[in-house]
């Protein structure tokens, strides 16, 4: 779906006020002046909105900057919100009171939504724009336009664009299943048949899957459509993921002794296999953002930890520090956002828990230690993971937000595994 740029849609753009703290959209050119302590979240008020889908709206977009952990989300009681507008305006000396660094005014348009973001400091309109976006009843491409525009949101108040408009793929009884980034909107992407393993392509309109009957490696439109097997013989097929460019699929195969890693592009040809494992199960392969490097998980040295080798097989090299024991147990790596770390599970006890390890120093970094948490999955922002504990009884989908150690559960009802965070996806 179309949609004009948020530079072009600004009306008011406040020029920076002195500060201990600022935001700055550095990627849209759009600067919104808050005042708010280093480290500090600043505080932000939804107010009332009317019109078609006027409660859902507010409530999604609400929830959205909640779970962006970037700023702190002011809710009131339904008699403060009546009295916090005056006229066209917010009630500035009341959101001043309630800690509010801006005020965020959404209204339906016959053509889609109206944004109107206030600055309380200095009573100003600070941005507004414009969004197309489907009728409210169309509630999966409407739900994902008010998402995106959560996270333009989330960029214009912190510099930094929002998550909301991702989406969650995972295993569940035998078939691949969807859920958006706050927990609603799960569907079945692919029919009841003996699969694992799904990842998305870098633009999210595909994903990709092993089937164990055949078995084989599977291109599918993320709707659902345009199925296509891309490699298929004797043996195993586990783990497939989508190069930076999602012109190949990189997957481990193995037929008798071990298992290793392959590649294969997307519009058909011979696998060509990129690791050397000589008889060890090499599995789990994970593009660093730029391409260059994959880290994979390998039991060559007895037991399995995590490596990285170049992205055509050679220097491969020991990234998890040595771990010795019949407990060490490192596995299913996947590569931060910006490149510097490394998130996987890891044995400890007994029983698994997240940790990431750095590139740059390989020091690490146990980020759980509350039931059993496994297969992280990190968000596009670089700053939450998806993975799967039983801290709650049965084996569900949690987000762990990696700054601060708040988490939230992402899904209900039978067991679940294998997740993998989406990017980012445009409006339809």
């Amino acid at each position: 779906m179309p949609r004009p740029s948020l530079r072009a849609a600004l009306a008011l753009c406040l020029a920076l006020i002195p500060a201990r703290g600022h935001a700055q959209d550095t990627t849209r050119g759009v600067r919104i002046g808050l005042s708010y302590s280093p480290g500090a979240r600043p505080g932000v008020v939804v107010l009332p909105v009317s019109g078609p889908g006027a409660d859902s709206l507010r409530a999604i977009v609400s929830r959205d900057l909640d779970f962006g952990d970037r700023v702190n989300v002011i809710r009131l009681d339904d008699a403060a919100l009546g009295a916090s507008t005056r006229g066209d305006l917010p009630n500035w000396a009341l959101l001043a009171r309630l800690g509010a660094a801006a005020a965020v005014q959404l209204t339906p348009t016959p053509g889609g939504l109206h944004l109107a973001v206030y600055n309380v400091v200095t009573r100003q309109t600070a941005l507004v724009h414009d969004y197309v976006a489907p009728a409210v009843d169309d509630t999966r491409r409407w739900r994902l336009a008010v998402h995106s525009l959560s996270d333009d949101l989330e960029q214009s108040l912190t510099g930094v664009r929002g998550i909301a408009s991702t989406r969650v793929l995972f295993e569940r009884g035998r078939r691949l299943w969807v859920v958006d980034s706050d927990g609603e909107q799960l569907q079945p992407v692919t029919p009841v048949q003996p699969l694992m393993s799904g990842r998305w392509s870098p633009t999210g309109r595909k994903i990709t899957y092993v089937l164990l009957r055949p078995a084989s490696v599977v291109v599918q439109n993320a709707d659902g459509g345009g199925v296509r097997t891309v490699a298929t013989g004797s043996g195993v097929y586990v783990s497939p993921t989508f190069t930076p460019d999602g012109g190949s699929v990189s997957f481990a195969h193995g037929v008798d002794d071990g298992t290793d890693i392959y590649t294969v592009p997307v519009a058909g040809g011979i696998p060509r296999r990129i690791s050397v494992g000589r008889g060890s199960d090499n599995v789990r392969p994970i593009y660093s953002p730029d391409g260059r490097k994959v880290a994979f998980m390998s039991g060559r040295i007895g037991h399995p930890e995590i490596y990285t080798m170049d992205a055509d097989g050679t220097n491969a090299d020991l990234l998890t520090p040595l771990a010795f024991g019949e407990d060490a147990y490192r596995a299913n790596p996947d590569w931060s956002p910006d490149g510097r770390s490394v998130a996987f599970q890891s044995r400890l006890g007994g029983i698994f828990q997240l940790m990431t390890v750095s590139l740059r120093d390989r020091s690490l970094r146990q980020l759980t230690s509350d039931g059993r948490n496994e297969d992280p999955s990190w968000s596009p922002d670089g700053r939450h993971l998806v993975f799967v504990s039983t801290r709650g009884g049965a084996r569900q989908l949690w987000v762990l937000d990696v700054d601060t150690g708040r988490s939230r559960q992402l899904t209900r009802g039978a067991s679940v595994r294998l997740p993998a965070w989406s990017p980012r996806l445009a409006p339809e």
